[in-house]
């Protein structure tokens, strides 16, 4: 059973997308390929996992013999980073990373906007303040989205709480989770009581 593939058909009917599930492709090149080409007729294409470069990542490779030509593969993000997007004409092709955490950070980042702007819809005014509830050290290089739970005072003044494990295979914390506290890359240490931008988790 593929829980990434479930949260994220949720995640697509939640926002107005009507949901083909083409089901576990086995991991070879000829059964990707076939896979990709029976989802020829769809807007858009969102795959999971095999995005790497193992021994048994065949996604990219069969993307592109199935003529997708990709804009970019991998992303300053974390949760994230093997993510890809490309086009074959008119569709529109996501590669989402394989752990559920990571898939789900970018289908909210990336495909949810784009269904809402299929669909003619105005973006979502998902991005807000709140204050940190703990202090946050300082990030690299990579821009983090890091999973939190978010309070309301009475005031209306909201705080988030970023939880203790982060690790992209833990999919309980994003069930868990209100938003994602976003750390820019290269951000100083953040102390306890700062405004901080955060992304709604709402599906």
């Amino acid at each position: 059973v593929s829980s990434n593939s479930h949260a994220l058909m949720v995640m697509a009917r939640r926002f107005g997308a009507e949901v083909i599930n083409f089901g576990i492709v086995r991991d070879s090149l000829a059964a990707t390929e076939r896979a990709i080409a029976r989802a020829r007729g769809a807007d858009v294409l969102v795959t999971t996992g095999g995005a790497s470069v193992g021994d048994h990542d065949f996604v990219q490779e069969a993307l592109k013999r199935s003529g997708v030509k990709l804009d970019f593969w991998k992303i300053a993000m974390r949760p994230g980073k093997p993510f890809m997007y490309g086009r074959r004409g008119r569709q529109h092709v996501m590669g989402l990373p394989g752990n559920p955490v990571s898939a789900l950070v970018c289908a909210r980042l990336f495909l949810t906007p784009l269904l809402d702007a299929l669909l003619g819809l105005p973006p979502e005014e998902a991005v807000m303040e709140a204050r940190l509830g703990t202090t946050m050290k300082a990030n690299d290089g990579r821009q983090d989205y890091v999973r939190a739970s978010l309070t309301v005072a009475p005031d209306g003044m909201r705080t988030a709480t970023p939880f203790g494990k982060q690790d992209s295979s833990m999919q309980r914390t994003f069930r868990e989770a209100a938003c994602l506290i976003v750390r820019p890359p290269h951000a100083p240490e953040a102390p306890a009581g700062m405004l901080a931008p955060i992304l709604i988790l709402d599906f």
